[in-house]
């Protein structure tokens, strides 16, 4: 009787283990909390000098953040903003694209039907005066708090144009102005589609839907997701579930405190055709849930290099006054069971960046990882996937760097494009608008003549850029490509810079073309083997 007493009180006391261990845990913590209240106090009351908390409080946050993982971080009221607008798909404000030319606001170009649009304002034109304020030496950074205010108020522009004596007064009423996450879309062949996504938000899948409709009749499509840094989940599961049959599963979560979430196509997919999705370096979070569902499902071959291997689900938390934390709450999971978040070490972020950069830089890197990397299967074909971070594409494209010089290098470093296309756009803007009426003809027929190049060496030497004829003769062909690209995109539309530049330069599209236009020997039997 005795021994089962015994027995009784140690089950007891160990049943009892786990909350005492939970108590201790909760007391400990406790303990730091107060900690913490302690040291605020002690500060605020008798430190020498009197003290701002205000900034310490938010340093203080941002160091625990960043003691924790890469992607937990701290925003505060100018950033949680910005994300707000840059999610929420608009802002409010006026409606022109703009750049600063020799000190001086000039007007790159107007949103369709936007209020500046509406009163008159052309591109080119110079805002000298903002609300009776001369800005002519105006930092870059300081014009959109100018520009930008709440939907109804009024801002009045004092506007110099070539050609006109005196100065032109707009009083503009501000409005909401969209920002678009759908950068192009177009037919790259005959019944074959290109979109190009450049992140998920609010508005994501709406215009996404509408550049397909406009595409009319296809039965292929390149979805391009190169650069997608992610961002609203509901937008990347909606879009990956065009694609797939309803009830398939697209990304799962695990973490400690919460509960697994599941995520799966509602209905079934509006395309059925030859899909291709391209990736690279800069691709994450909702653009690698996207191609690692086609990739799991063998709905589509995913062209490029490596993505990031973004895999942690942020939870935004306010915090009361305007700022907010981004904190990491669960990872995610592809539909075979592969983790897309990269390794990392707690408190290291720096590290974790540089990592990231070597892989890049290094092509070994892979064949260095494969000895580790844990195999996968897909669930149709059941052919083989990795998981070591990130999506890795079923047909690699490595970037072709053979036409990059120095000189190339420090150009662009230096924002001289910029300042050539500027210059160029306000002397012939009318010229090349005459000239080049549609895109198909700028397409067929533009070309910078060796004046306009000597022009960019010119302006290259007025920053600091030592002219070398070997490098410049070397990436001249390239520079070409790649400035002609920018001018279609200030004389028609984003659209037409990609419609422009892929078949050229782009080396992921244009192998993601020939998987299409040979589908049946080329693309459809990657997703079989």
């Amino acid at each position: 009787m005795r021994r089962r007493v015994v027995i009784t009180f140690i089950s007891f006391v160990l049943s009892l283990l786990p909350i005492l261990v939970q108590a201790q845990r909760s007391n400990a913590n406790l303990r730091q909390l107060q900690k913490l209240n302690r040291v605020y106090a002690n500060l605020q009351g008798y430190y020498v000098d009197s003290v701002d908390m205000k900034p310490l409080v938010e340093s203080a946050i941002r160091g625990m953040l960043e003691e924790l993982d890469p992607h937990s971080v701290y925003l505060d009221e100018k950033e949680m903003k910005s994300e707000q607008e840059s999610f929420d798909g608009e802002f409010s404000g006026i409606g022109v694209e703009y750049n600063i030319l020799k000190d001086t606001i000039i007007v790159v170009g107007t949103v369709s039907n936007g209020p500046a649009e509406r009163v008159g304002v052309l591109p080119n034109d110079r805002i000298v005066e903002i609300d009776g304020e001369v800005v002519i030496g105006i930092e870059r950074s300081d014009v959109p708090p100018r520009l930008r205010g709440d939907k109804g108020s009024v801002v009045n522009l004092g506007v110099a144009r070539r050609g006109v004596k005196d100065l032109l007064h707009f009083s503009i009423t501000r409005d909401r102005i969209p920002i678009t996450t759908v950068d192009a879309a177009y037919l790259a062949a005959e019944r074959t589609g290109y979109i190009k996504v450049n992140r998920f938000g609010r508005t994501t899948m709406a215009e996404f839907r509408e550049a397909v409709a406009n595409l009319g009749d296809i039965d292929a499509l390149i979805l391009d997701l190169s650069n997608n840094g992610g961002g609203l989940l509901d937008q990347a599961v909606e879009m990956a579930g065009y694609f797939l049959p309803a009830g398939s599963l697209i990304v799962s979560t695990e973490g400690r405190a919460i509960e697994p979430q599941y995520y799966y196509a509602k209905q079934a997919g509006l395309f059925d055709g030859r899909l291709v999705v391209m990736i690279n370096e800069s691709s994450a979070s909702g653009s690698e849930i996207v191609a690692g569902a086609m990739q799991d499902w063998d709905r589509g071959v995913v062209v490029g290099r490596d993505s990031f291997g973004k895999g942690l689900v942020q939870s935004q938390i306010p915090l009361g006054d305007g700022t907010a934390m981004r904190l990491t709450i669960a990872r995610y999971h592809t539909p075979s069971g592969r983790a897309i978040q990269r390794p990392y070490e707690r408190g290291h972020k720096e590290e974790y960046l540089k990592a990231h950069a070597n892989r890049l830089r290094s092509a070994q890197q892979d064949s260095i990882l494969q000895g580790d990397r844990k195999e996968y299967y897909t669930k149709r074909s059941g052919r083989i996937v990795y998981a070591d971070g990130g999506i890795k594409p079923d047909v690699r494209v490595e970037s072709d760097t053979t036409l990059v010089s120095n000189y190339m290098v420090k150009v662009i470093a230096q924002g001289v494009y910029n300042d050539f296309l500027l210059s160029y756009l306000d002397a012939h803007r009318e010229q090349l608008a005459e000239r080049y009426p549609t895109f198909e003809k700028f397409d067929a027929e533009f070309d910078l003549s060796d004046d306009d190049m000597r022009l960019l060496v010119e302006l290259a030497k007025a920053k600091g850029v030592e002219y070398d004829e070997v490098g410049f003769l070397h990436s001249l062909p390239l520079m070409k490509i790649q400035i002609s690209a920018i001018f279609a995109q200030r004389l028609f539309s984003t659209s037409e810079y990609y419609q422009y530049i892929n078949p050229r330069v782009n080396d992921s599209f244009k192998k993601s073309l020939m998987l299409l236009n040979n589908w049946i020997s080329e693309g459809e039997p990657i997703l079989k083997r």
